[in-house]
């Protein structure tokens, strides 16, 4: 829902990105080298100080309930990671708005040219 559509619009605009994945081996050192990551590895909590490197932008894409914490959480684990990243999008308040307004927009765009074909 994220990953590859965003890596495409960065493509688009002449950027490159670099996609991992939860088998991916080497990660801290392959997020530490980019400028830019965007996390959504629907895993609470998971990604922590040691991937990210001084002055990185950080967005949080994952969202889930904490139970133990008794609050939402993302993928991040904000309270190291932004002892480091020069930017960290919050969970919540961050991206999730926007996430949630793509999806329904994709979903209106889907149902107009399933109708279009009836």
């Amino acid at each position: 829902v994220v990953g590859r559509p965003a890596a495409m619009l960065l493509l688009h605009q002449h950027a490159t990105p670099t996609i991992c994945h939860t088998k991916t081996e080497q990660m801290p050192e392959i997020v530490r080298g980019a400028d830019i990551v965007i996390v959504c590895a629907g895993k609470m909590e998971a990604i922590g100080r040691e991937y990210f490197r001084e002055g990185q932008t950080v967005i949080d894409v994952g969202i889930g309930w904490n139970e133990a914490k008794g609050k939402l959480c993302g993928d991040v684990d904000f309270a190291s990671a932004s002892e480091v990243a020069g930017y960290l999008t919050p969970v919540p308040g961050g991206v999730g708005p926007m996430t949630i307004a793509t999806l329904m927009q994709n979903t209106v765009t889907a149902a107009k040219v399933q109708n279009a074909q009836i």
